[in-house]
């Protein structure tokens, strides 16, 4: 009888634990975001190490983002985009343009003489074009925002002033468009990774290329050359579009809440802040390079309006060959420009 007693009591004892549901520990995360700019560049440090800190926080330390700068995870520029498809990184920052013809609609932005000067409204241009047309092209990857940069400069060793000037001159590009656009303005351009300019400067490949202020310092092209170019006023000569591409596997398998910190993160919040990288850091970098010493100019209005008649054809091109793809180029250009007259409405 008392062995009966026993395993009676043991049996309710045990009982609680069999239908009593545990507590299921929370969901902790960590991703990699891999990029190709050095962790000493201005968007390393201003935009994606604070934009994880801010998930990190808001997540109360359950969705991490480690960062990896300069390729460090392994490959080359070109391959980041796949590299997030694939499972390589969690999260990539890349360049569309270094896969010339792969994301056909957000050239748009890219064409000559279509973006606004400044990255606050080229973020909001680009981020309602790609809600509105482009996953499509994007859907083998969750893209967690997209945005391109202020109006590029032209950085060489011989000064630019006139179209005159550019023939000959061997220009690195960021993209296909820009790439045009300077060929349509006598200039050689050659198409290479950013992080490849010093080299091929040094060597003597290249002659100068086209970047933004913001990412001068962390190529140190204002070591390698003296002049600098820029053109006045919107719309400006050429921008670049990026975007921050993840895994769809990790996103689907985050947990609902953390997904949800990862969202409000995203899409117009993130260009945001990516373009105040940009546009806060252009002019610092260009006041320094102005101490050093360098030559500092911009083409005059009348000059820009040649440079917006010779390159005007990049831009019928575009729409044709969009056409052979049954995509509406035309009316990608027409919505583009209205965007930009509407965002950038009272921005200097």
């Amino acid at each position: 009888m008392l062995h009966r007693r026993l395993l009676l009591s043991g049996a309710a004892l045990a009982t609680p634990a069999l239908f009593t549901p545990r507590r299921a520990a929370a969901q902790e995360v960590s991703l990699r975001l891999h990029h190709f700019l050095p962790a000493v560049s201005n968007v390393h440090r201003h935009f994606l190490m604070p934009w994880a800190r801010k998930i990190q926080e808001e997540s109360n330390g359950r969705l991490r983002i480690q960062i990896f700068p300069s390729m460090q995870l392994g490959g080359a520029p070109p391959q980041l985009y796949d590299q997030a498809r694939d499972g390589v990184a969690d999260i990539v920052w890349t360049l569309p343009g270094n896969t010339p013809g792969r994301f056909p609609r957000i050239e748009v932005i890219e064409l000559p003489f279509i973006a606004h000067k400044r990255a606050s409204v080229n973020a909001k241009v680009t981020w309602a074009l790609f809600d509105r047309h482009m996953r499509p092209d994007f859907a083998e990857t969750h893209i967690v925002t997209a945005w391109a940069h202020d109006g590029g400069l032209i950085h060489s060793r011989r000064e630019v002033k006139t179209m005159e000037d550019m023939r000959g001159l061997k220009l690195r590009f960021p993209t296909r468009q820009a790439g045009e656009a300077l060929k349509a303005l006598g200039a050689t351009a050659i198409g290479l990774p950013v992080p490849q300019v010093p080299e091929a400067l040094s060597q003597g490949v290249i002659d100068g290329a086209v970047v933004p202020w913001e990412v001068v310092p962390a190529i140190r092209i204002h070591e390698m050359v003296r002049n600098h170019v820029g053109i006045p006023g919107t719309p400006t000569f050429y921008t670049a579009s990026f975007i921050l591409a993840m895994n769809k596997a990790r996103y689907d398998g985050l947990a609902p809440d953390l997904r949800r910190v990862l969202d409000a993160n995203s899409g117009a919040v993130a260009a945001e802040m990516a373009a105040k990288v940009w546009d806060d850091q252009g002019p610092v970098v260009e006041e320094m390079v102005r101490r050093r010493g360098n030559t500092i100019t911009e083409i005059t209005v009348a000059e820009k309006a040649r440079w917006e008649a010779a390159t005007a054809p990049v831009v019928t091109a575009w729409v044709a060959a969009m056409r052979e793809r049954s995509i509406d180029g035309a009316a990608l250009v027409e919505e583009t420009r209205a965007l930009v007259a509407r965002h950038g409405q009272g921005v200097a």
